[in-house]
């Protein structure tokens, strides 16, 4: 008789040694932990779980998923090749990888409140980037037009960014893109100036949404820009689908066409990418076969089905009555962040936030971004350099990128983003000090006075050093039992 289990079958050591007795050497491997199979990558991983527990993370892009998500994305569905939609796959045994498929699919459709007879979605996208070409090989034509906000203004790569010298992604290669830009004294989109552009460009497609931008969206003024010109209008909202999930800003499905996200920053899942698309339009009535088509075979193989399992499961938590708390909070506290910056004299893009994202410009502090996040990366604070209005360098740009999913995921509130927002301080103090000690402009020579010797400034990261890891490790990390963690080796700090 056949028994079933709500639950994975764990192997009990008697019937794992009978196992392994029975079993070939050649397949013997496939029984082992990895500690005992590979404990190099063992140990790696191991540094991994070490550095996010002792450190805060504050990179915008980042989140930290539940141990449910990292349960399903490291379960047995890894092993099966599923080419195809669900009901049409290119390969048999695909039963039960279809009704997760299929789950998954109306779990986004809820998570966004979408009418099913009105939008439908592909979960297979391997990554946002991969859903973005998708999305632009559906909707238009190689060599056809599209406009995305510039890179150096908030955008993202694959929104059609070039250089004077290079096309730097394939939707520069592939499309001709004019990029849109920011107002240069509010910093907010140039609505009006992207309107203008577009009556002489005579774009295709318009393109919405941004990976370094504090502020809300008007999809209401682009859908007008996008109807005088006959053009699709897309949005890409990885940044900020976990907060129009929750209904916290301005939803993008009233008015586009095509809605593209991540599924890892604020949606807090596995990495992976969605795309959703209208089912009702009557100048594009075959844009679910277009969109599908994109996916699978034009631009991906065979989906990664774990990672499929690991989306259902954040896109089920994303349903949950808690979730909107939860985006309010990561608001909220991105909010307290930047105040705090404001107070202690710093200057902010756009001078605030309206999600989870701040955007500090350096330049008026008299420190490069490099070097910010240099020193943060040595105080266990991981943070990313960014571009700032009127930057000319992506390598040493004037400000950095905040954002507070990470830190709402391990239970912090306001009063704790304070005292973030006071390490982040003393960390730009520091900088200053160990760029004073160093003598040139060099990011080698500013490393090496903030590592070696016992300048002040040296002493000083040290100190913040051991304040950052006394207050990270006060609070829990999703998927880890942090009551039984120990430093792995090859952790080899200087102020134990």
């Amino acid at each position: 008789m056949l028994r079933l289990f709500a639950r994975p079958l764990r192997a009990t050591l008697p019937s794992l040694r009978r196992t392994m007795a029975s079993t070939p050497d050649y397949n013997k491997d496939l029984y082992k932990p990895l500690s005992e199979v590979d404990p190099e990558v063992k140990n790696i991983i191991d540094k991994e779980v070490w550095r996010q527990y002792t450190g805060l993370e504050l990179i915008a892009s980042e989140n930290l998923t539940s141990q449910a998500t990292m349960e399903a994305n490291g379960s047995i569905m890894t092993n099966k090749y599923s080419e195809g939609l669900p009901g049409a796959r290119y390969y048999g045994g695909n039963e039960y990888v279809d009704e997760l498929e299929n789950l998954c699919r109306k779990r986004a459709l809820e998570a966004f409140h979408l009418d099913s007879a009105k939008w439908g979605v592909n979960v297979q996208p391997y990554s946002g980037s991969t859903a973005n070409f998708a999305a632009l090989t559906a909707l238009i034509q190689p060599q056809d037009r599209l406009m995305g906000l510039g890179l150096p203004d908030g955008g993202h790569l694959t929104h059609g960014y070039y250089t004077a010298k290079k096309k730097i992604t394939a939707s520069a290669i592939y499309f001709q893109s004019l990029p849109y830009a920011i107002d240069a004294s509010s910093h907010l989109i140039d609505y009006a100036g992207l309107a203008k552009q577009a009556r002489i460009y005579k774009p295709r497609l318009i393109i919405c949404g941004a990976s370094a931008y504090p502020r809300d969206w008007d999809y209401k003024e682009l859908r007008k820009t996008a109807d005088e010109h006959g053009a699709f209008l897309m949005a890409d909202i990885a940044h900020t689908s976990g907060l129009v999930a929750a209904q916290e800003l301005n939803d993008p499905f009233e008015y586009c066409d095509v809605v593209t996200t991540t599924t890892h920053k604020t949606l807090r899942g596995p990495r992976a990418g969605l795309i959703f698309f209208r089912k009702d339009l009557e100048h594009a009535k075959d844009l679910e076969k277009r969109v599908n088509e994109a996916v699978f075979p034009s631009t991906q193989g065979g989906p990664h089905n774990n990672t499929i399992a690991g989306i259902a499961t954040a896109l089920k938590q994303a349903c949950s009555p808690t979730w909107k708390a939860y985006a309010k909070q990561v608001i909220t506290n991105a909010q307290t962040l930047a105040a705090e910056l404001v107070a202690n004299g710093y200057k902010l893009q756009t001078n605030g936030t309206d999600n989870h994202l701040v955007l500090w410009d350096l330049r008026p502090a008299g420190v490069t971004g490099s070097k910010v996040e240099k020193i943060c990366d040595l105080v266990h604070i991981t943070i990313n350099k960014n571009a700032v209005s009127g930057d000319t360098s992506a390598q040493v740009p004037g400000g950095i990128r905040l954002g507070t999913s990470a830190l709402t995921s391990r239970n912090m509130k306001e009063e704790d983003h304070k005292v973030v927002a006071g390490f982040l301080h003393r960390a730009v103090q520091l900088a200053l000090v160990l760029q004073k000690e160093a003598g040139s402009k060099l990011l080698k020579d500013f490393v090496r006075v903030a590592t070696e010797g016992q300048t002040e400034g040296a002493k000083g990261v040290i100190a913040l050093r051991k304040e950052v890891r006394a207050f990270a490790t006060k609070w829990p990390l999703p998927g880890i039992d942090v009551e039984h963690l120990t430093k792995p080796a090859g952790i080899e700090d200087d102020d134990e």
